[in-house]
């Protein structure tokens, strides 16, 4: 356990920033998981859409240091490829 006064607020903020980037993760999860239900559906106009939501999101947590960049890079362009199959096959 932490003595200084320093120390102590330190786990505190720790405690604060790790439910606030769990929540965010957790919310990247989410969007996916129904991205990949859409897909799943075949419909592309709506895929489209949360791929463009995903991206917003995977971005802004990159850019907040809760995921790092190339993390959510690579996310996007997994996501991509599969929009764009999924395109392909709808033609």
């Amino acid at each position: 356990m932490a003595h200084s006064l320093s120390a102590k607020k330190r786990v505190r903020q720790n405690a604060k920033r790790r439910t606030i980037n769990r929540a965010r993760k957790s919310q990247i999860k989410t969007q996916i998981k129904h991205f990949d239900a859409t897909l799943a559906g075949g419909d592309v106009e709506a895929a489209s859409g949360q791929y463009q939501a995903i991206v917003q999101k995977l971005d802004k947590t990159a850019a907040m240091s809760t995921m790092h960049k190339r993390t959510a890079a690579r996310k996007k362009s997994r996501l991509a490829k599969k929009l764009n199959s999924l395109k392909v096959e709808k033609g």
